[in-house]
């Protein structure tokens, strides 16, 4: 009886036995696992939760407003930072001397075969010796003639006291511009306030440019008649004016 009951007692224990090796592989294994987790976060490996690396500045670099400078055997690498910001700079401004103007020709050319002056008491350029002078061809059914009005207006208002004199030789193109009402009716719809050498057959014109000739045209002359300007068309106030305002500080 003993004996037959032994072997049922013998199968359980063994079962429990392979039970508990089973159980211990297992626990072996997890316990493999979790260290070489371990291992491998403590190494600085990356994981789903760690941010980005940063690379540190190297030795000798310097950061200024978010720009790292590397120095490198005498070379600068700039490193830009992630995000671009744009600074608006403003130069100093820089203040040019004004060079006396060239003479271009030692005495300008005559008035050839004038009809008269209006809106003056003068009757020769001669007569303005002392001052500073434009001299401008023009004729007024002139497109680019009427469009350099306003700017020749506003230098003769700003200088006219301290020297300066405007000398308009009218020259027409066309027989409409020949008639001196409509030439003083013009003048007056223009705002033309300095006088005006009629030049009814463009014969001073041609003294003073040649072939081809141009209008408009303007020169400037110094206190002695030189000629120091010479310009065809429109444009060039700016250096209109600073001829001028050069010649006007120049001794008589």
């Amino acid at each position: 009886m003993v004996e037959k009951g032994a072997k049922p007692s013998r199968r359980r224990a063994a079962v429990a036995v392979a039970i508990m090796l089973g159980l211990l592989v297992v626990a072996i294994g997890v316990s493999r696992l979790v260290s070489a987790d371990r291992e491998v976060t403590a190494a600085g490996g990356p994981t789903e939760t760690s941010p980005p690396s940063v690379a540190p500045a190297p030795a000798g670099a310097t950061t200024t407003a978010g720009m790292t400078t590397t120095a490198t055997a005498g070379a600068t690498t700039a490193v830009p930072p992630s995000t671009e910001v744009s600074v608006a700079t403003t130069a100093p401004a820089v203040t040019e001397p004004i060079h006396p103007p060239p003479v271009l020709r030692e005495e300008h050319p005559p008035l050839r075969d004038i009809d008269g002056w209006l809106q003056s008491d003068v009757t020769s350029l001669e007569e303005l010796r002392g001052k500073v002078v434009i001299v401008e061809f023009w004729t007024f059914g002139c497109y680019n003639c009427r469009n350099r009005l306003p700017y020749t207006q506003d230098i003769y208002a700003a200088y006219r006291d301290q020297g300066l004199e405007i000398v308009g030789i009218h020259s027409p193109e066309f027989a409409y511009e020949k008639e001196v009402d409509a030439i003083v009716e013009a003048m007056d719809r223009l705002g033309v306030t300095w006088p005006v050498v009629l030049d009814t057959d463009r014969r001073t014109f041609r003294e003073w440019q040649g072939s081809p000739a141009y209008w408009p045209r303007t020169y400037v002359l110094d206190r002695t008649g030189r000629v120091r300007f010479d310009h065809i068309g429109e444009g060039a106030y700016g250096a209109l004016e600073d001829t001028v305002v050069a010649l006007l500080a120049e001794a008589p």
